[in-house]
């Protein structure tokens, strides 16, 4: 029967580095475990906590006005009390923003992807989208006075009888915001289309423009749709652009030309103001912006879900 050599110091030494190695190891991956699910809980905690704050303040003001009336009433006038709180013609204001934002950066958007995808080169894409991704970084106070100095200005060359605070506007200014969303989105949508796709159109005698509108788009669809919704959803909760550009009229109104007052540019006006807490309209703007809230996170389950349609698709 052989008998094991006893470990010479050196081998003890060399195994107990490899133990401390690993345990080190052990417990580092650990602590980033935990860590990471500290965050996602906060997360999470923060979610519940914003859904609290707005229940919990939006509550008082539906004692006094029957949802029925908040959701269907064609009157806004919080002032004098009790007040009239149909929000009717918020909800319009703020989605005549939105669709007109929608009508101007959709398309654009989409095509600036196109271009930058599928036909730029690398040094005209490495100069082209910085460029384009730099409007994302603006203040929206900048848009807001942009849209107000110089959009307004230019649309009154055209249409005389614009006000100076007006729905268009808005909307072009919105629009520019969200461009740089709408264009990054498509274009990470495009690209993940396999290239074995575009290689046997072509293989099979369509142009590079066919192969494009028939094939690439197609196969981006639900990316780009998911883009698109994420990008109006971003238009939807827009403030201080739309405050400065679009005006704070809160009428029915559905004439483009006309100023406007959107859900958030009230909750800005209305708090920016001397209100007394407790009263009808301080609990007006926690009503206005749970809506505001439903609105944005149905939308955001639908590019969700698209999102994960697309993801899966080509994996």
């Amino acid at each position: 029967m052989s008998i094991a050599p006893p470990n010479t110091p050196t081998q003890e030494l060399a195994v107990q580095a490899q133990r401390s190695q690993k345990l080190g190891r052990v417990l580092s991956e650990g602590a980033i475990r935990w860590f990471c699910l500290a965050c996602a809980i906060l997360s999470i905690f923060t979610t519940f906590g914003i859904i609290y704050v707005l229940l919990s303040q939006a509550l008082p003001f539906f004692r006094s006005v029957s949802p029925v009336t908040f959701l269907t009433g064609m009157d806004w006038k919080p002032t004098p009390e009790p007040g009239s709180y149909g929000v009717i013609p918020l909800v319009t204001s703020t989605l005549m923003i939105t669709v007109g934002a929608g009508i101007f950066a959709l398309p654009i958007g989409l095509l600036s992807a196109i271009f930058l995808s599928e036909y730029a080169k690398p040094r005209t894409r490495t100069i082209l989208k910085p460029a384009l991704e730099l409007l994302a970084g603006i203040p929206t106070v900048v848009y807001g006075y942009f849209g107000l100095f110089f959009v307004t200005p230019l649309l009154k060359k055209f249409l005389p009888d614009i006000q100076a605070s007006n729905a268009l506007a808005g909307a072009v200014v919105v629009g520019i915001m969200i461009l740089p969303l709408v264009s990054s989105l498509c274009e990470d949508a495009i690209s993940s289309v396999p290239k074995a796709l575009r290689e046997g159109a072509q293989g099979l005698g369509a142009t590079k423009s066919e192969t494009i509108l028939k094939i690439v788009v197609p196969s981006a669809f639900s990316g780009v749709v998911a883009s698109f919704i994420l990008a109006l959803s971003r238009a939807l909760g827009e403030t201080m652009a739309v405050t400065l550009a679009a005006g704070s009229n809160p009428v029915f109104n559905l004439d483009p030309q006309k100023g406007i007052l959107t859900m958030t540019a009230y909750m800005v006006s209305t708090s920016k103001g001397d209100i007394s807490v407790g009263s009808m309209k301080y609990y007006s703007i926690f009503a206005v912006g749970l809506l505001l809230f439903v609105f944005t996170m149905v939308m955001n389950l639908i590019a969700q879900r698209l999102v994960r349609k697309f993801r899966l698709s080509y994996q």
